[in-house]
């Protein structure tokens, strides 16, 4: 008790597409993806359960090929006039046209091509370590006359070693990081 399905013959999509502009062509503006399918609904009694899917994944291909141009969603021809329409992005350079060799005298001289350098890295490129570089990064000190960053510690002198051994607790014990915590004096309170 199977019962046998007819396959439905059906124009392609492309085509019932194209019909429903053009019948709408009244409208400068084209028409949208509603009026396409009412119109292909009214000409074709029977339409396959996907017919949604089929008409978006058509128009699609229709947009992308050319055929068909979206403006405001509205779907109309595309204008023969009009210039092609750039992809997206930036245009690749044009490539250069090879010079055309000289025929005829084989009697001249090849002229060996420049060496062309490797293309640039990115980002800073590497310090050169030259003997020339470092007499020109010792340039004249500031408006100051002082030179620029930190100063150098000094060395210490036997009479400074001698003072900072003699300063330091006998005990033992260094005094630790910071500022030392505040003595709070004691209060001696009568007994009576």
């Amino acid at each position: 008790m199977a019962t046998e399905q007819h396959p439905i013959s059906l124009p392609p999509y492309p085509q019932m597409i194209m019909a429903a502009i053009e019948a709408s062509n009244n409208n400068a503006n084209g028409c949208n993806k509603t009026a396409i399918a009412k119109h292909i609904e009214t000409t074709q009694s029977i339409l396959p359960p996907s017919h949604s899917t089929l008409l978006n994944y058509h128009l699609n291909q229709m947009k992308q090929s050319g055929q068909i141009v979206m403006v405001k969603n509205n779907y109309m021809k595309p204008d023969p006039h009009a210039p092609p329409k750039r992809g997206r992005g930036r245009p690749p350079k044009p490539k250069p046209k090879p010079k055309p060799k000289p025929q005829g005298d084989s009697s001249h001289v090849a002229i060996p091509a420049p060496s062309v350098s490797p293309p640039r890295t990115r980002g800073r490129p590497p310090k050169v370590n030259d003997s020339s570089s470092e007499a020109k990064s010792k340039v004249s000190p500031s408006v100051s006359g002082r030179p620029r960053g930190r100063p150098p510690k000094k060395a210490k002198t036997e009479s400074e070693k001698v003072k900072e051994a003699t300063s330091q607790p006998s005990n033992g014990e260094r005094r630790g990081r910071g500022r030392p915590p505040k003595v709070k004096p004691v209060v001696m309170v009568p007994v009576a």
